[in-house]
Formats: structure tokens, sequence, C-alpha cells
């Protein structure tokens, strides 16, 4: 369990009964005041999608999905979503949804080839939402207005959350901090990419790391994404590219930065060919979702997804997303954790 981190002193400030009341009502009201900051109405979502239409999230791109035939459709595979990015853009179009509005849905994932530890679980559930735009919104300042709105009704629900239990003292930072990764790296050029995270959300509290995808000036990117859905080698008006990014806060209970938030501005017509370029996936522009979008017969949006369970780990102070969601884990964490405080679902 080399991954595992056991803080030392460690305990948790909410026993399991309140802490599985505590998660509805973090999750209720931060949906309520998501939906609210951005206009967005609740829709239904599926757990899987056909394998072959493009409509699955492809993450880093090395990820296998959970797949499995389906007997009544002459064995057609079916696989687990990783995420809804595509799905949701479909889903726009088709409830022809206006610009400034959108949607938000409950996303449960299977990530059989993930590395489990403190924050990362087979099992994932985010709200995954997105929103309508026009093309004079596709610029780094509408990107930094929705993080902002985002940011709001997390600090909200702290606020909520701290004063139903006070055990539970508030330690957000009132404002997010904007950095492009390559400002990040050239600031740290001899920390790896997760050296740099931790390093600027110690100093500013909660970090938006803008540009994720792309390669930086050393050859390499910050952190892999797929090239179909965020936009991240479009120049934008500081004259560095990407138009997404991730959101990060400083948590001290692991002593570390930890994500809440991936999220961007999707890829156009013109971003979508040139990422597929620049990934060598070409092949992927006769595909369903690829061909709607290529046609022009998807709107322009920004979208993301918030870690559910992981919110409500940081905003209950826990020391592990285990202790915040019900998952598998090797016997030999489960017997750590229990052994360091932390009492896994």
């Amino acid at each position: 369990m080399n991954n595992l981190m056991k803080p030392d002193g460690y305990h948790a400030l909410l026993d399991l009964k309140q802490t599985e009341l505590a998660i509805k009502k973090i999750k209720d009201f931060f949906l309520n005041s998501l939906s609210t900051e951005l206009r967005l109405r609740r829709v239904t979502a599926p757990l899987f999608v056909l394998r072959g239409l493009g409509l699955n999230d492809d993450l880093n791109g090395v990820e296998r999905p959970v797949a499995f035939p389906i007997k009544c459709m002459d064995e057609s595979v079916a696989e687990v979503v990783h995420s809804l990015a595509k799905w949701k853009r479909v889903t726009l179009a088709e409830y022809e949804v206006q610009p400034g509005f959108g949607i938000v849905t409950d996303m449960n994932a299977i990530r059989a080839d993930e590395e489990l530890d403190n924050t990362h679980s087979l099992y994932v559930d985010q709200w995954d939402w997105e929103r309508v735009m026009t093309r004079e919104d596709r610029t780094l300042r509408y990107l930094r207005k929705i993080v902002n709105k985002i940011y709001s009704a997390i600090l909200r629900t702290e606020f909520y959350i701290c004063e139903t239990y006070p055990q539970l003292r508030p330690y957000l930072p009132e404002d997010v901090f904007f950095i492009h990764s390559e400002e990040l790296r050239r600031m740290y050029p001899d920390l790896t990419p997760k050296e740099r995270e931790d390093a600027i959300c110690k100093e500013h509290g909660a970090v938006f790391i803008i540009g994720i995808g792309g390669k930086l000036g050393d050859g390499q990117p910050h952190d892999l994404r797929a090239p179909d859905y965020d936009d991240w080698s479009t120049p934008n008006e500081d004259g560095l590219e990407g138009l997404n990014g991730d959101l990060l806060i400083w948590y001290p209970v692991l002593n570390r930065a930890i994500e809440l938030s991936s999220m961007g501005i999707r890829v156009d017509r013109e971003a979508l060919l040139r990422q597929l370029k620049l990934q060598g996936k070409e092949d992927r522009a006769q595909l369903y979702f690829h061909r709607r979008l290529l046609d022009g017969r998807l709107p322009l949006s920004i979208g993301g997804g918030i870690g559910q369970s992981r919110l409500c780990m940081v905003l209950l102070h826990k020391a592990h997303i285990g202790e915040t969601q019900s998952s598998i884990w090797p016997d030999q964490m489960r017997q750590e954790c229990r052994e360091a405080g932390m009492t896994l679902i």
C-alpha cells in the first residue's frame, strides 16, 4: 500500500451515522447551488453506451472501459461510461438548450485501471454538467467566469455544512488563483507536474490550472487529455494555448493538493480536427459523435465534472475517499486504514 497516506493523529470528526447524513446534505445543497449558478436543468444519464459511437470519454486514452455483450442486440458491446463529456453535448442538441443554459446529471462510472489511494477509487461519482455557449464566449475570460461560479457554489456549501456541524471549521480561501500550466512549469522547472500542483496550491489554497493536454515548453503535457472534448490547443488571450483546466485545492488533512473538477470549453470543428491530428487519431472523425460535431449539428458548449465523493471528503475533513463512498478496496488497505483511524464505508 505504498500509495496510502496515513496522517499522524488522524481521527474522523463525524461518526458513520453523522457522515451518511452529512453526505446527503452536501449533495443536495451543492446540486441546488450549482444549478442556480449555472442555470442547469437536471437530466437522466446512461450508465453505459454502445461501443463504436465515439460517445464514451477516453480520458487519458489508456484506460480500459468495462464492457459487456448484449444478448438481445446480436451481442453488440456496451461500455460503462468513463464520463459523459460527449454524451452531454449530444443531449444539449436533442433538448435544444439555448445559450446560457445547460444540463447537469449524476454520473456513475467504473474505472477498473485506477490506482487506488486516498483520493482514487474504482467507483466514480460526479456531477457532470454542460452548458451551451456562443462563439463570442469561447474565451479565457468566460472560462474564468464559470470557474468562479462553481467555486462560489463550493464555498456556499462549505459554509452550510460547517454551520450544521460546528466541529468542522472552514478552511477554503475566498478566491481562486488562475495560472497556465506553462507558467507553472517555468516557476518550478525541476518539479514534476504533481509536485507543481502541491507547491502552487499550498501557496494559494485554491488554484485553477489552465491548459491541460497540450505540450509545454519541455515537450511534455502537464497531464494527458483526450483530443475530442476539451479544447486544449487553441491560443487564448494570454498568448498561451488552452481553454480548459483543473480546479484544485490545498487539503490540510493530507497536506497535498486535491483536484475537485476537470472542465473546459469544448472543441469546435477546427480544434477537433487539429487535436485529432496532434494525437494521430484522425480515424475518429468517422464516428457518430465526431461526424455530428464536424457537420455543425452540435452546439458550442462548456462543461466538466465535479467529484461527488471527493467533494464530500474534503468538506467533511476525511482522510480517505472510502470514508464517503462504498467501493472495493484491497484487504491490506482496509486493515491499514482501520489502524490509522479511517473507517471505510
